[in-house]
C-alpha cells in the first residue's frame, strides 16, 4: 500500500504564510510527480500545483508568485509554501502522488488538511 499524509494547514491570518508537507510511504519504485490540489465548499478541486522534475513546475493562475511547490525525493516528501494568504485560499488541500510501484504507475491521495484563512 501507498499512503500519503498532508499536514501544516490549520488557521492563518490573512496576509501570513503557510507550508504545507506531504509525506508519501509503502512500496514505491519512483515517484514521478507530485502535486497539491485544493477544494472549497461547492467549488471545483483544482490543482494549486505540480512538480515532476525539479524544475519542472505548474501553478494555478491565482497562486503564481505567492506559492512554491519543491520536492525531497530522499525523503518521499513534498511540501507547498504559499505566501500573502487571502480568503481566496481557504480550502482543504490535497496532496497527490503519482507512483510506480509492483501494481503500476498510480496516482494516490492523502486525507486532504483544512486551510483557513481569517482573522
Amino acid at each position: 500500500q501507498v499512503h500519503v499524509v498532508e499536514s501544516g494547514g490549520g488557521l492563518v491570518q490573512p496576509g501570513g504564510s503557510l507550508r504545507l508537507s506531504c509525506t508519501v510511504s509503502g512500496t514505491i519504485f519512483y515517484m514521478s510527480a507530485m502535486g497539491w490540489y485544493r477544494q472549497a465548499p461547492g467549488k471545483q478541486r483544482l490543482l494549486v500545483a505540480n512538480i515532476t522534475s525539479d524544475i519542472d513546475t505548474h501553478y494555478l493562475d491565482s497562486v503564481k508568485g505567492r506559492g512554491t511547490i519543491s520536492r525531497d525525493r530522499a525523503k518521499n516528501m513534498a511540501y507547498l509554501q504559499i505566501d500573502r494568504l487571502g480568503p481566496e485560499d481557504t480550502a482543504v488541500y490535497y496532496c497527490v502522488a503519482r507512483v510506480t510501484n509492483e501494481y503500476g504507475e498510480n496516482d494516490y491521495w492523502g486525507q486532504g488538511t483544512q486551510v483557513t484563512v481569517s482573522s
